[in-house]
Formats: C-alpha cells, structure tokens, sequence
C-alpha cells in the first residue's frame, strides 16, 4: 500500500512538473503555426550506455546521434539536443531516469527503452507524463498489453522471434534434443518460453541470474542431457560465460541465443573457439548492410562498423525529428504524429506504422539468423515466416 501511494504520489508530482514546464514553454517560446520555432528541444535516449549490457546500447545510442547529427546540419539556426539516459540495462534504476526524463519539458519524445524490463518498469511514468517512445529493441510481447497510449515499438516481438529461433532450431539445425536457458530477465523469460512453445518436449530447462559468473551447475544438466543444440535467453554477458564453461568442460553442441546476445561483446566474452558456430537470431535485418549511405555515414561519424539495432534507432529518431520539423513541439502533437505515421526508414527499408497498441505493422516485421563466424557476427540468413 505505501509502495502504491508513493507511486501515486510521484505520478502527481511528474504531472504538475509537465504542466509547469509547459505553461512556461508557452510564455517563453513563440506558439507553434504561428510563423516562429521552438528551437531548444530534446530527443532521449534510454538504454544501457555502461555495464554489462552496454554494448548493445551503444550502438542504439550512436545510430540516434548519427540522426541528430544530420538533422542538425541541415537545421542549424533551430537544433534539437540529444538527452542520454543510462540505465545499465537495470530495471531498478529505470523509474528514477523515466521520471527525470517525465520532468523534463524539454524532451519531446524517447528512443527506448531499449530492454523489456526498464521498459516494463518505466511505462507507467511515461503516460503520466504522455511521453510519447518508441522502442528499437525491447521485444517483450507483453510490453503492449496495456492501453499505455504512448508506447510504440519500432521492430517485431517475441512472438515472432521466439517461433522463428524455435523453426530455426528443428529445421535447419534438425536438432533432437534441445536444453533451454534463462536469466530469469523479462525478456530472457519470455523469449525462451515462446522457443519452448515451438520445440515442445525439450531436453532440460533451467534458470540462471543476471550478472552470474559460476555455471557449473547448470553446466553438467546440459551435458546430462545428451542436447546438442542450447538455447540460452538473456544478454551477451551471461550467454558468454555460459558457453565458455560448457566448452571448456566438454560440451560440444551449438548455443542459438536471441539479439540480446547478438553483439560482438559476445564473442568476447565467451573466446573466439568457444563463440564460433553460435546462432544468433534478431527481429531486425543486418545493420552492416543497410540502405542508402547510413553505413557509411555511420562509420564516419563513429569510426565502427554498426553494430545491432543501429539502424533502426536511427530510422525511429528520424520519425521524432520529422515531426519537430512538422512543427509538432508539443508531446501530445508528437504522440498524435506518430500514432499516424506512415513512412520508409531510409536505413531499414522497413515502413513504420503502428497499430493502436503500439506495436509495429506486421507485415513489417521480420528475423533473421546471425551466426559467429572466424571471430565476428555474421548474417547467415532471413528465416521464413511460419
């Protein structure tokens, strides 16, 4: 109970922050239509930027620079800054930075965030404040069960992930006896319990925890089970260190992991003889090849290669920068422009538009099948839809 009025009771304290903040936006800046600009706003990033997780936010963060960064230059008597929120992947600290985030008028929109379980815990805060996001990687399904108004998720979920990794599993690897992991996250969980739906009767299930370093335990169920294939659900972190104590005490199958492992931090962690051969699946195409010049222009400004879910957080912070361009400076503009978008990402291919729950149109969405190959992820192949 003291746990729902505080949570009540910050909801209030967000809410007339926002309504502060916009009533002294509308005094200080020219109206919006009315022939001037609001030219001090912000675009949020939310997502792991250090800790173990941080490789997977990195680039997200970077393909969002990378869209500030042009939109900038072609605007400069009118930017728009870019506001980092760094969540080292943790769900606990998650609410603390979506209510700055909430706070803060300035922000117009959030790409992210990036995990299911920040997500999970911030979205409450979110629509208090009627802070439009849209997420480029967390893949929960659940995350869109609610009626949050402001939630939009800019690749497919877990339901089409999940089967697609399980297909891949029985009819290319043709694997009889799977293992089947978790670190217990949202979206470690969920992922694996859809592959599990897919497969069947499995060899062995258990259940490890973020941050673990000591896997002897689960290590010998999986060698019990005589599996040749496991599939582990969670980050890059955790995955590696798994399959590098499973390889080094004898076990000589194939890891397939979902794209919370697919990074080169991965291989890593887990040492490139261990790593090699390990399929990773995503609900995005390869951001290595990406269309028009994003790869380029990317590694000109970063010096890398991109790595996962670059180029979709491009392409979605681009949905944020047309609309302030269209003079939607306010969030409740910008939360309508974006439930009616309808347009190409010029790095993905991929049309953006949402369903009312958020959701990206399903016949946009798509997986496909990475594999670590000579010390690098490689795409491998689209898996076909089911």
């Amino acid at each position: 109970m003291r746990q729902q009025l505080a949570r009540v009771l910050g909801g209030v304290a967000v809410l007339a922050l926002v309504a502060g903040g916009a009533a002294a936006c509308k005094s200080d800046d020219a109206t919006p239509g009315a022939g001037s600009k609001v030219c001090d706003l912000k675009l949020g990033f939310f997502g792991a930027l250090t800790g173990d997780a941080a490789g997977l936010g990195i680039h997200m963060r970077n393909g969002v620079k990378l869209a500030l960064e042009q939109y900038n230059k072609d605007n400069a008597d009118c930017k728009v800054a870019l506001e980092e929120y760094d969540s080292q992947g943790d769900p606990a600290k998650a609410p603390a930075l979506a209510t700055k985030a909430a706070g803060d008028t300035k922000v117009i929109g959030l790409v992210g965030p990036a995990f299911s379980g920040e997500t999970e815990a911030s979205l409450d805060t979110f629509k208090g404040a009627n802070l439009p996001i849209i997420t480029p990687s967390a893949t929960r399904p659940s995350l869109s069960d609610k009626d949050w108004g402001v939630f939009h998720r800019g690749v497919g979920n877990d339901l089409a992930q999940g089967p697609a990794a399980g297909r891949y599993i029985k009819d290319v690897l043709k694997a009889e006896k799977v293992y089947v992991v978790d670190d217990q996250s949202a979206y470690g969980t969920g992922l694996a319990t859809e592959v599990v739906k897919v497969l069947g009767t499995v060899a062995g299930q258990d259940k490890v925890q973020v941050k673990q370093v000591d896997f002897a335990a689960t290590v010998a169920k999986i060698k019990a089970s005589g599996a040749t294939v496991l599939f582990f659900g969670g980050y890059y972190t955790e995955a590696g260190l798994l399959l590098k104590q499973a390889k080094a005490a004898g076990w000589n199958g194939v890891m397939v992991a979902g794209d919370g492992v697919n990074d080169a931090n991965f291989i890593k962690v887990a040492g490139d003889a261990a790593a090699e051969g390990t399929v990773l699946t995503c609900p995005c195409a390869p951001a290595t090849s990406a269309k028009g010049s994003f790869v380029a222009d990317y590694k000109a400004l970063i010096n890398a290669e991109p790595g996962t879910y670059a180029d979709v957080s491009y392409d979605v912070a681009k949905i944020f920068l047309e609309g302030i361009k269209a003079g939607k400076t306010t969030r409740a503009d910008m939360l309508a422009f974006i439930d009616g978008y309808n347009g190409t990402g010029s790095a993905t291919g991929v049309t953006y538009k949402f369903e009312k729950n958020g959701e990206l149109d399903p016949t946009q969405v798509l997986v496909w099948a990475f594999e670590v190959k000579g010390g690098a992820v490689v795409p491998k192949v689209e898996i076909p839809k089911g």
